[in-house]
């Protein structure tokens, strides 16, 4: 699904962030990247969800190049992707539901057909209470559960999360992890970067660890 050969990455003239990146994410797997404050989890995901081009070496997502990629494909390619970006990334404009639904509305799907599965969502990260409310209104960790619930309603064959329970307590992170289990049983692969050791320990999955600007596979 995703493969990274020989991966550099820099910005502009400064050293290289990521250097010498060789992992490849099977479909239907699991994994967790894990390492210290600006090792580079941030900027692996953003590689991995194809919106940054590596300075050196090839990655492949979906079995295709992605530097041979046009931009009308890139798009196409990442609606296979579900994200939770660490700064949410929510539209101000759309209510809390509309943000949540919005993957569905840019497939084309007629509203009928998705608006109880959203609604269903919605309570399971306990915003049922929020669905017509703005996002400036919402709290920190009610902005993330919105991002979460927006990155998996369409059933993504990637998700791509950025310290997903950093904002909430250990209960609902916990509950959150059975979404994305859940998630991944029925297909999905699973990519977390988090520094919360007790979530990992939660679940046995392979870890990449970043260090130095280096990946180790780490399985346990």
């Amino acid at each position: 699904m995703i493969r990274f050969e020989n991966v550099g990455l820099r910005y502009g003239i400064g050293p290289e962030i990521l250097r010498n990146v060789s992992f490849h994410i099977e479909p239907q797997s699991f994994y967790f990247i894990s390492g210290p404050s600006g090792a580079g989890k941030s900027s692996l995901l953003n590689l991995m969800f194809l919106s940054m081009r590596p300075t050196r070496g090839l990655v492949t997502c979906f079995g295709k190049d992605m530097s041979t990629l046009g931009r009308s494909e890139l798009a196409h390619m990442r609606r296979k992707i579900g994200v939770v970006f660490q700064d949410f990334r929510l539209l101000e404009h759309l209510t809390v539901y509309e943000n949540v639904s919005l993957p569905l509305r840019v497939r084309g799907y007629p509203e009928h057909t998705y608006r109880q599965d959203v609604i269903e969502l919605m309570q399971w990260v306990d915003l049922g209470d929020h669905m017509h409310v703005y996002p400036n209104v919402l709290s920190g960790g009610e902005k993330q559960r919105t991002a979460i619930a927006r990155a998996v309603i369409g059933q993504p064959d990637l998700l791509l999360a950025d310290e997903p329970t950093g904002n909430v307590d250990p209960e609902l992170a916990a509950r959150l992890l059975r979404l994305f289990v859940e998630l991944n049983k029925m297909g999905t692969s699973i990519v977390i970067a988090t520094h919360d050791h007790e979530l990992m320990n939660q679940f046995r999955a392979p870890r990449l660890m970043l260090e130095d600007g280096e990946v180790y596979l780490f399985k346990q």
